[in-house]
């Protein structure tokens, strides 16, 4: 599948209009259903081998946080051959407690993939948690920038920020 024909069907499968609010507090009239795209296996395999072409020598593993990003960075792993960790919106309070599942230690260079970047506020949360345990992010990258800041605040708090696609890409005007 082409970069292009990859825009245009997760558009087709997750374009939604209408009001909503968005986590980041803001009203949109236009909605990207990041399940609904997230959920096709076509349009998960070609964002796995994408993000894997981001994975450099020195990356030794990719992270996603939950829920949107679980998928996206099992995918990339997939087809890079990378390990990967799920990083926790909320500490668990069962088991082993932790604020991430698998392996994540000092010294390690994360990939952090994400869904939809609006504001980039949940994933920054991530990056600072991976940064804070002495692990390093190479960079982030999301699926789809909104084109709503989230490219100003990551690179603002010194992460590299790389999306796939802009709404634009999507032939998203509003």
């Amino acid at each position: 599948m082409t970069r292009a024909e990859l825009a245009q069907r997760i558009r087709k499968a997750a374009y939604l209009e209408g009001d909503f609010t968005l986590r980041s507090g803001r009203k949109s009239k236009y909605y990207l259903d990041k399940y609904l795209f997230e959920t096709q296996p076509d349009i998960l395999k070609a964002l796995g081998e994408m993000f894997a072409a981001y994975v450099k020598p020195t990356t030794t593993l990719i992270a996603g946080a939950e829920l949107g990003g679980v998928a996206l960075a099992a995918a990339a792993a997939m087809a890079s051959g990378k390990p990967f960790v799920i990083i926790r919106n909320a500490k668990k309070d069962y088991g082993t407690s932790k604020p991430y599942e698998g392996r994540l230690v000092d010294g390690d260079s994360v990939l952090l993939v994400e869904d939809i970047a609006t504001t980039g506020g949940q994933v920054l949360e991530a990056a600072k948690f991976i940064t804070s345990i002495g692990a390093k992010v190479e960079r982030i990258v999301a699926v789809i920038d909104r084109q709503e800041g989230a490219r100003e605040n990551i690179e603002g708090a010194d992460f590299v920020f790389e999306s796939l696609f802009t709404k634009a890409d999507l032939h998203i005007t509003s």
